[in-house]
């Protein structure tokens, strides 16, 4: 007989564990959501500039993460008021990422490696989402966890740049970690630079691990993470050290098929920020020294519940969450004779906590949505004092009364499908963000510039409402106009310049400016967005999105001289878009731009920033069916971006043009 061939070798089954979470109900379709494509996460090295190919997603100034000081990395939709802490929600799997002091978020610790979705949900997200979602949510997801290396990058670039990133585990385990390095750019440049200034160094690294079991019909999770960031501020003796822990435990017992079951998530996250600044010299012939923020220790706790049901095309649930913030800030300030004579110590506590229910029905070409909120936040044992280094006099003991607010808040919604390519949609919603501890208690600097704290804050709330359509088809397309009522915006408000010396604040250098955190009005915004996507073939595929938002300050009686105005750091105009071509199966060349209109520095619209449009060009060989080199180059055509104007009139820019190459690694 002839030889038989060997049989093939039995089929392995890839085991895949998914994070334990709860299906969405069916009435999130209603709301203005915009989805990052995978390609755009896998071909950005920082996940906060992956998130900007949606309009509307910014942090507080142009600068991005691998170059801004933590505590202006606060992400807000809508532009409809950027704000440091930043007025939107990151979650992952449903944890809060927002740092507990300040409300920001550390991109660094969120490598685009690790992350398996990324969704920008626009409009206040009451519900499940819950307090700090006053603009809209970015619910990200991690990988699935399975054998293997799953994602790699390593990457090196202009300016000593290097960077490596991995995402790896086995079935019920998934490791990810990250680390870069940058001697970074100048930021200040041509002949308005000086010895004042030096280049925005960076080094950062972050590693989480999550872990899985099955526990019967109960899916469990423990995710445990840790990052650091050194950051130079771009004026010599200005820096930032931004340090980090968090744990989350996740119980869920999903349905199996479609809506139902329960979650249970507990999470603790730890924080502190170093942070130095200085005062710089007329000419910016040369800095000194002007505060050691030295320790800022923070923790947060977290707390959500939620159990869903349904029958037939009804769905619903009803769940809590509950979150707490401990943390001080210690300081030192007022160099006399190359050393500092004084000390501060502020800080306090904060509570936020809520109740919810919502439902959905969906049947047929309708899907309609509502659900109600109520929040209890609190603001508590506040603290500041500050005292004479040498003697150890007292020179300030100023606590601040508690507080505590009620807010109601709440979501409706309808969306109609006239056919299988087009819906129509309509929505509105009420949200609101409590302040945060720092602005609460913490003051600081930039440059000559001081801003104050304010521990007498009220929580901001915005009511809003939208319309949209939108379809599915070759092209993918949506469009939407929106109105918005921002109440009490926290806003950093100008109430005096420098030379002089002032309350509370002390001595304010000339070209220096005084503001302090207050409750601004109102701010009314009215703005159009669409996004629309599209392949032409398998050889090219596209994507382009605009926004425009009209957003105007009202000050009333107590601040009339913001009146009129536009809310700082807010563009009228953002435009982005994408090309890939794939003109050979192993060649991938890829083009991306971004232009915002012109916004302005300060509340009372006296420093004008520039329109600016960035081109960033990608061109990748693949090697084999998983590895992949590449060359990038981000600001191709090296245009100055500004992204910031001090009281003197000197203009800082972000990166110049730079080129990367790398190999990455995908399964």
């Amino acid at each position: 007989m002839p030889d038989l061939p060997p049989p093939p070798p039995p089929a392995v089954e890839a085991v895949v564990v998914h994070p334990p979470r709860l299906a969405p109900l069916g009435g999130e379709a209603v709301f203005s959501a915009v989805r990052i494509e995978p390609e755009t996460l896998q071909t950005t090295v920082r996940l906060d500039d992956a998130l900007k190919s949606a309009p509307g997603v910014s942090l507080f100034r142009r600068t991005g993460s691998e170059a801004a000081n933590p505590t202006t990395q606060g992400v807000s939709l809508r532009a409809i008021a950027p704000s440091g802490a930043g007025r939107a929600l990151v979650t992952l799997d449903g944890a809060p990422q927002n740092d507990p002091f300040g409300g920001w978020v550390i991109w660094s610790a969120l490598p685009p490696e690790a992350i398996g979705s990324a969704t920008v949900v626009r409009g206040a997200g009451a519900g499940p989402y819950g307090a700090g979602a006053l603009t809209g949510v970015i619910a990200l997801g991690e990988k699935d966890a399975r054998a293997g290396l799953i994602d790699a990058d390593v990457s090196a670039g202009q300016r000593d740049s290097y960077r490596g990133a991995i995402a790896a585990g086995l079935p019920g385990v998934l490791i990810s970690a990250a680390a870069s390095r940058t001697d970074g750019y100048y930021a200040v440049r041509g002949a308005q630079r000086g010895a004042a200034d030096e280049r925005l160094r960076m080094d950062d690294a972050t590693a989480a691990v999550r872990l899985q079991h099955e526990l019967g019909p109960v899916q469990a999770a423990v995710r445990l993470s840790a990052y650091q960031v050194n950051q130079q501020a771009g004026i010599v003796g200005a820096r930032s050290n931004a340090r980090g822990a968090s744990a989350t435990l996740t119980l869920a017992r999903p349905a199996r098929e479609g809506v139902g079951g329960w979650r249970l998530q507990g999470w603790v996250r730890t924080s502190n920020l170093e942070n130095s600044s200085a005062a710089v010299a007329a000419g910016r012939t040369g800095t000194t020294p002007a505060n050691d923020q030295y320790d800022t220790p923070a923790t947060g706790y977290g707390l959500n519940a939620a159990l869903q049901g349904g029958q037939g095309a009804f769905s619903w649930e009803v769940g809590g969450d509950a979150r707490l913030t401990d943390g001080t800030e210690h300081e030192r300030y007022r160099l006399i004779g190359g050393a500092f004579t004084r000390e501060r110590e502020a800080g306090g506590k904060t509570l936020v906590a809520g109740v919810y229910a919502e439902a959905a029905y969906d049947e047929g070409p309708w899907i309609v949505t509502g659900g109600v909120r109520l929040d209890r936040s609190r603001a508590y044992d506040a603290v500041r004092r500050e005292w004479d280094t040498t003697t150890g006099t007292l020179l300030l003991d100023q606590g601040a009364a508690n507080r505590s607010d009620t807010t109601p808040t709440g979501r409706v919604g309808v969306r109609y499908a006239v056919s299988e390519a087009l819906y129509l949609r309509a929505a509105a919603y009420a949200g609101f963000r409590a302040p945060t501890l720092n602005e609460l208690h913490r003051p600081f600097r930039v440059g000559n510039d001081i801003t104050e704290a304010n521990p007498d804050l009220k929580p901001e709330t915005l009511q809003g409402a939208e319309l949209g359509l939108g379809g599915e088809g070759p092209v993918r397309w949506s469009a939407d106009v929106f109105y918005n009522r921002l109440k009490d915006p926290i806003a950093n408000v100008t109430i005096g310049v420098g030379p002089g010396t002032f309350p509370t604040a002390g001595f304010v250098p000339a070209g220096g400016t005084l503001r302090q955190r207050r409750n601004a009005g109102e701010i009314k915004a009215w703005g159009v967005e669409g996004e629309a996507s599209g392949e032409a073939g398998a050889a090219v595929s596209w994507r382009a999105a605009m926004a425009y938002t009209d957003a105007e300050v009202r000050g009333g009686s107590v601040l009339p001289q913001l009146t009129g105005l536009r809310p700082a750091q807010t563009p009228k105009w953002t435009v982005t878009g994408g090309l890939t071509l794939r003109p050979a199966d192993a060649l991938s060349l890829s083009a991306d731009l971004r232009y915002e209109s012109a916004r302005f520095e300060d509340d009372l619209n006296s420093r004008r920033l520039s329109a600016g449009l960035q081109f960033d060009a990608r061109a990748a060989w693949r090697v084999t069916e998983a590895v992949e080199a590449y060359v990038a180059a981000d600001n191709l055509f090296d245009e100055k971006l500004e992204v910031g104007e001090t009281g003197d009139g000197t203009e800082s820019f972000a990166a110049p043009r730079t080129f990367r190459v790398g190999f990455t690694y995908r399964r």
